[in-house]
């Protein structure tokens, strides 16, 4: 039997062996929706830290909870392991792994070339290898699958590739892993047949396109379009604020329309790994073959601008209550660069205390999630999550919110502040509140 026929009856008996490399926000979910699916998975990951807390069961992604790696630690058909040699005792390889930006924003694709150079070195023939990582169109057929070649044995072994974009919304109670639909596109009609098959065992629906390239470009249409909306209404609430209306009261009576228009809502600025980054990934490749990407950049442009018209504000909320920027105390609630998660990627957080700083503010922050403020690419603080109690919120000048978690007592903090820059709408919906708000 050849390779191809041989993994997929393996796959359809649930006697195939996937490997997942990296288990953060995209493979740790993964490697629990096919391990559900009846399949055995060994988790790869060079953070020694996390191969600990998942044999002993202990969740390191909080808005995951301790249920998904006490179900893992408990399996016979799960583990995690830093070693890499033993890639070869896998049929597939699933490769989740981070894409970042250049400081020059340019894709960044160290990681996925390093992940390739691994498997090379260590996988075996007929393995299937699927790329989640987000990138730009090409890249699973020219710098991943190249790399798997030409650091692989002379006469290279027979693979099987694909491209299956991660789809995870971080914290969402309403969109599950396994129930999200899998996008899957092969550099060949047998490398689809066989993704599509692996992705089946753990997933509810599969939806096969006719390419890796197109899978890739998929992706990123979908976080490009979140971009440009979002750009959209920033810009908006600029605008109307200068008109003194309320751009969150325009966009919820326009969402009343049951057709032709789809709420977008605006913020302190983009977070997260996907739309911050993802659209300069079109841009770069597009500029490759010529083509300009003027929505893309301009969005790019006005989402980049928010955190420093977020500190404007701020500076115009104190100088209001005759008082300057410089040496006031400014407490922002929220580090994650979403509600109800730990994860601060890319939030507009850190570049507001930044600018806060830079401006003179005596900055602090509180996060439930977030204890102590962690290693970022960008920013550097020395700062812990200050405790959010009527002498911490009375004793700080400014009030910022740029993170609505559920977790914070907004009730305390609309009585008890004196001053809150809002730029998320949360106080709108607080009874009782005595503070001086300002929307941002």
């Amino acid at each position: 039997m050849n390779h191809h026929d041989s993994l997929l009856d393996r796959i359809d008996s649930r006697e195939a062996t996937v490997g997942i490399i990296g288990l953060g926000y995209v493979g740790l979910p993964l490697a629990d929706a096919l391990h559900g699916g009846g399949l055995r998975v060994v988790g790869f990951d060079i953070d020694e830290r996390k191969i600990e807390d998942l044999a002993a069961g202990r969740s390191y992604l909080k808005h995951l909870g301790s249920e998904m790696t006490e179900r893992l630690a408990a399996s016979e058909r799960f583990e995690a392991t830093a070693d890499f040699s033993r890639l070869g005792e896998v049929e597939a390889v699933l490769v989740c792994v981070p894409t970042p930006l250049g400081p020059h924003q340019e894709p960044d694709l160290s990681f996925v070339a390093d992940s390739a150079r691994r498997i090379a070195a260590s996988g075996r023939d007929g393995q299937l290898v699927v790329l989640e990582s987000t990138t730009f169109p090409g890249t699973t057929r020219g710098v991943f699958l190249s790399t798997l070649r030409d650091e692989g044995p002379d006469p290279p072994r027979a693979l099987f590739v694909a491209f299956s974009p991660e789809r995870e919304d971080p914290g969402s109670k309403s969109h599950v892993t396994r129930a999200i639909p899998k996008l899957v596109g092969g550099i060949d009609a047998a490398s689809t047949e066989l993704a599509a098959r692996l992705y089946r065992t753990g997933f509810e629906e599969v939806v096969e396109v006719s390419s890796a390239e197109v899978a890739e470009a998929a992706k990123l249409l979908e976080n490009v379009f979140r971009s440009v909306n979002i750009a959209l209404v920033n810009e908006l609430k600029l605008i109307l604020s200068a008109m003194d209306i309320d751009v969150w009261e325009v966009i919820e009576a326009a969402a009343t329309k049951p057709f032709g228009f789809m709420k977008f809502l605006p913020g302190p600025g983009l977070g997260g790994h996907c739309i911050p980054i993802d659209p300069f990934y079109l841009a770069w490749r597009a500029r490759e073959c010529g083509q300009p990407t003027r929505f893309i950049e301009l969005a790019g442009e006005i989402n980049s601008r928010m955190p420093a018209h977020v500190v404007d504000r701020v500076a115009e909320a104190l100088n209001g209550a005759g008082k300057p920027l410089k040496d006031a105390r400014v407490l922002v609630i929220g580090l994650a660069y979403k509600a109800n998660v730990d994860d601060s990627r890319e939030s507009p957080a850190a570049e507001i205390l930044e600018l806060l700083e830079e401006r003179g503010a005596a900055a602090s922050y509180h996060d439930p999630h977030i204890p102590t403020f962690p290693r970022m690419r960008r920013h550097r603080f020395d700062l812990a999550s200050v405790e959010l109690t009527e002498s911490v919120l009375a004793a700080s000048d400014c009030i910022v919110v740029v993170t609505d978690h559920e977790a914070v007592d907004w009730s305390l903090v609309g009585r008890t502040a004196a001053l809150i820059v809002d730029t998320r709408n949360v106080m709108a919906g607080v009874d009782g509140v005595r503070a001086r708000v300002l929307k941002a």
